[in-house]
């Protein structure tokens, strides 16, 4: 009686590169995006839990998959979901170098800044929906974390409890609203450089996340 001959078959598991493919950016989009692909950017960037996935890269280094859900306390399948968009629109980047195995998915932040405005799209356009939809979530998003840090500031070390509040209420000009918002830009700018910059050079330095905020505008007096 003879034996039938078993054929085995062996699934090989796609590398972290080739299962990002369907994700991957068709080009470079890490610069200043316009028109569709500014519409785009901010449609994946300012969602919540992206925006969240977006800071953790960007400033505590690359992580897993997994690690981002325990991080942020989310499924991983959820953070799976999230990656994609960010990856389409250049705000991560897989890092493959860092796996052990073809079963660890690592992703590292790009540093990227977005400037748009509603006024360069028709009212009642979905280009003007989403600028503007855009703009409130940032206000939103970013009137939490203040709030978030109020709650917890006396949580830190004293020497990192430093910070400032200001506000200014004086009547100007067209012209020198828009050179007061070009000086602190450039200053937000100059000093964002020198702070990656010293990064660069001195690795081992205690560091924190430090957010810079701020919202210039013309106002009603007494409005509020």
């Amino acid at each position: 009686m003879t034996r039938a001959a078993r054929t085995i078959y062996r699934m090989t598991r796609k590398t972290a590169a080739e299962r990002h493919t369907d994700s991957a950016p068709a080009d470079d989009v890490t610069g200043q995006p316009a028109g569709a692909a500014l519409v785009d950017a901010l449609l994946a960037l300012h969602h919540p839990v992206r925006r969240r996935i977006y800071e953790v890269l960007t400033n505590e280094g690359p992580a897993t998959v997994g690690q981002l859900a325990g991080r942020l306390e989310l499924a991983v399948g959820s953070v799976s979901h999230h990656l994609k968009p960010l990856h389409k629109n250049g705000f991560i980047e897989p890092a493959p170098e860092l796996a052990r195995d073809t079963r660890e998915s690592w992703w590292r932040g790009i540093n990227r800044r977005l400037s748009w405005s509603g006024d360069d799209y028709p009212d009642g356009s979905f280009a003007r929906q989403v600028t503007d939809a855009a703009e409130r979530a940032n206000l939103e998003y970013l009137n939490a974390v203040t709030v978030q840090w109020l709650r917890t500031r006396d949580q830190l070390p004293e020497v990192w409890r430093e910070s400032l509040a200001t506000d200014t209420f004086v009547p100007a000009t067209v012209q020198q609203l828009k050179d007061f918002v070009r000086r602190i830009d450039a200053v937000q700018q100059e000093w964002y450089r020198e702070v990656r910059a010293d990064a660069d050079r001195n690795p081992s330095a205690e560091r924190r996340p430090v957010r810079f905020i701020a919202r210039v505008f013309p106002g009603d007096p007494g409005a509020v």
